[in-house]
C-alpha cells in the first residue's frame, strides 16, 4: 500500500462527522432522482440525493491519503463485515476498508447510504477515534 504519512489533522476531518452520524434518527438521503421518463420515452434509474454532508464526508473519505489503490474489493467487503477485524483495524485496515465504501456508489446506487444506515461507517469512526486518542497518548511527554 501506498503509504502516505498520516497526520492528526487528516483523521479529525473525518472524525467531525462522527457525532453527525450517530444520531440514531439521521437521514442521510434527501430525495431520489431519476425514475421519470424522459422525452424520449427512456426512463433513467433511481439514484439517491444524498445530503450535503454525506457528500463531504465521502469526497474526504475519498482523498488520496485514505485510498488504498491496492484494495481487493471481496477482500474488503468481508473485512468490513467482521466487527472484531473493524474494532482492532489498523490504519491500512481502515484505509482498504474506506476505499471499498467510497467506490462501491460507482458500482451501486445507494451503497453510500448502506454503508452509513447499517453503521459500518459508524464502526470505521469509532476506531479511527481510538486511533487518533492512541496517537495522542503516545505523543504526550
Amino acid at each position: 500500500m501506498d503509504h502516505v504519512t498520516m497526520t492528526t489533522e487528516k483523521m479529525d476531518e473525518l472524525l467531525r462527522f462522527l457525532p453527525v452520524f450517530e444520531d440514531p434518527d439521521r437521514v442521510y438521503v434527501k430525495g431520489w432522482g431519476g425514475g421519470e421518463p424522459t422525452g424520449d420515452g427512456a426512463i433513467t434509474v433511481p439514484y439517491p440525493i444524498y445530503c450535503d454532508d454525506v457528500l463531504e464526508f465521502f469526497t474526504l473519505a475519498g482523498q488520496h491519503h485514505w485510498s488504498d489503490f491496492e484494495y481487493q474489493p471481496r477482500e474488503a467487503g468481508a473485512m468490513l463485515s467482521d466487527d472484531a477485524l473493524i474494532a482492532t483495524a489498523s490504519l491500512d485496515e481502515i484505509r482498504t476498508m474506506l476505499t471499498y465504501c467510497v467506490r462501491g456508489e460507482r458500482f451501486g446506487d445507494g451503497h453510500w447510504a448502506y454503508m452509513l444506515e447499517s453503521g459500518r461507517i459508524l464502526a470505521l469512526l469509532r476506531r479511527l477515534a481510538a486511533l487518533r486518542d492512541e496517537i495522542t497518548r503516545s505523543a504526550r511527554p
